[in-house]
């Protein structure tokens, strides 16, 4: 697993703080403490997190109603969702009076396991004061039934959505587990059902949306109560989010610090050999929302690449080395043939230099006669740029051809042009993942400055495909300039030239 060095070890760093916390309007008195209390007397020890949402949610106005009327919380799966919803729900029973508490799930299964919680927690070792507080014969196990009934009157629900519309969430604290998948009808007509409670408290707890959740007209209102949030369109909504920022210059989801900072509990319940397997198996968008919390805006530029942040990092250097060398280019062209990059590379005494030297996007054909051109100018002393190269290496079968054909026409020696092969593509491929990895057996740098950002945008969205090959992990993603620049590599790497001593010309990639 990749940590960024530049990230302290996370270990030191404690919990995650929220990404976005939102408080309500006109709270004054808080009870968030004797949740707290409550939870610890009970055996539920709450996290930090835990705490900072209750001190969000549990603030109350001066005519003793509750400051927040919605509560939304976003945190990856598997942190202590259902820790929150237990421990609230027992609060509102034994220090606010609520009479009827409902928690719920999209699915019958998931609101059994809440269920199945309150009972562990009601049956553990010392908590018989706590049973005591329970009517006998008062946890109702029929399936669909769910339900514990206390002495005081006040009975905790838990009830599936599926199939129920609204039916029977009239309560005067409603905890929605899984609101990403709440429906607006169902959402509509629970609101409804609550409009008539004095004092009414909704929980929204979930997951940001995918896109099957959107496509199957579920999770716009998990979206538009955050969006109500944190714009300060409501002031009666508390909101707490934990995930990662695809705009932070640590940003990396192979890094176990963005891991860290997705998931609040990473250091105490998260098991992380699991989250890796995540990463290993899940598409990049389905590990950016389950496992890093991110929403569908945030994932434009997200992907997950092969040459993390802090190797990529460790090789870039401020200048081509000053050298004589064995100069050689590689063009790579995308599938769809609208895109298209020029890379060179510098074998010399100590290693080889990479640099990207420019990128194309759109209808490339029009381009290809000046690139042709471009190869031909010649320099000072009269010598066209192809000849001050080993070979020019193409790849890409929309246009590797028409590309080689115009060099041709434009007197470059056609043995001076290499038109790789899938396992030649593969290879140069191979080639700098192993560089990058330190893993090679020759050193390889490149350049870090401003004209090199095409290639850093590459690197930072680019992964292996299934054969070993670079693919773009994001739809605006372009893999061109990290092939272009792993051609010339390779074409260094295998030519048979060999760089010469120091000479009054000092060889550039241009």
């Amino acid at each position: 697993m990749t940590r960024l060095t530049k990230s302290p070890p996370v270990e030191l760093l404690g919990e995650a703080p929220p990404r976005a916390l939102v408080e309500p309007v006109g709270g004054r008195a808080n009870s968030w403490e004797d949740v707290a209390d409550l939870s610890e007397q009970a055996g539920i020890v709450l996290d930090g997190w835990q705490e900072i949402i209750l001190q969000a949610a549990m603030g109350e106005r001066s005519d003793a109603t509750w400051a927040a009327k919605r509560v939304g919380v976003s945190v990856p799966r598997q942190n202590g969702k259902s820790q929150l919803l237990v421990a609230r729900a027992l609060a509102g029973v034994l220090l606010f009076g609520e009479k009827k508490i409902v928690i719920s799930a999209h699915q019958q299964d998931t609101a059994r396991e809440a269920f199945s919680k309150m009972v562990e927690i009601l049956d553990a070792d010392g908590n018989g004061w706590l049973m005591d507080r329970v009517k006998p014969n008062g946890i109702m196990n029929a399936i669909n039934r769910e339900a514990v009934k206390f002495r005081n009157g006040a009975t905790i629900q838990f009830k599936a959505r599926t199939g129920s519309g609204g039916r029977g969430f009239s309560s005067d604290c409603l905890l929605l587990d899984e609101a990403q998948r709440l429906k607006r009808p169902a959402w509509v007509s629970i609101n409804s059902t609550m409009s008539a409670m004095p004092n009414p408290q909704v929980w929204l707890l979930g997951t940001p949306p995918t896109r099957e959740d959107v496509e199957g007209q579920m999770g716009e209102v998990f979206e538009s109560i955050r969006r109500a949030a944190i714009d300060g369109t409501s002031t009666a909504a508390a909101w707490a989010e934990w995930g990662a920022d695809s705009g932070h210059p640590d940003f990396d989801p192979a890094s176990e610090y963005t891991r860290w900072v997705a998931n609040p509990a990473w250091n105490t319940r998260i098991n992380h050999e699991i989250v890796q397997g995540e990463f290993e198996s899940y598409t990049t968008e389905e590990f950016a929302q389950d496992r890093l919390g991110m929403w569908l805006s945030d994932l434009g530029s997200v992907g997950t690449r092969a040459v993390s942040a802090d190797s990529w990092e460790r090789t870039g250097i401020a200048a081509a080395p000053a050298t004589e060398g064995v100069r050689v280019f590689g063009v790579a062209f995308s599938a769809d043939g609208m895109r298209l990059s020029l890379a060179g590379a510098l074998k010399h005494s100590d290693g080889i230099h990479v640099e990207l030297v420019d990128a194309y996007a759109g209808a490339i054909d029009g381009g290809l006669a000046p690139l042709a051109d471009w190869f031909a100018e010649k320099d000072v002393d009269g010598v066209p740029r192809w000849r001050r190269s080993a070979s020019i290496v193409l790849s890409g079968a929309a246009g590797a051809q028409v590309l080689k054909q115009l060099l041709i026409e434009r007197r470059v020696r056609e043995k001076r042009i290499q038109i790789v092969n899938t396992p030649q593509y593969l290879q140069a491929c191979g080639m700098l993942d192993d560089a990058m990895k330190g893993e090679g057996d020759i050193a390889v740098t490149h350049l870090a400055a401003d004209g090199q950002a095409a290639l850093d945008a590459s690197v930072s969205v680019v992964d292996k495909d299934k054969r070993g090959g670079w693919k773009a992990t994001t739809p605006d993603g372009d893999e061109t300039p990290l092939e272009a620049v792993s051609l010339a590599l390779w074409g260094a790497r295998t030519s048979r030239r060999t760089p010469q001593g120091d000479s009054e010309r000092k060889a550039v990639i241009l």
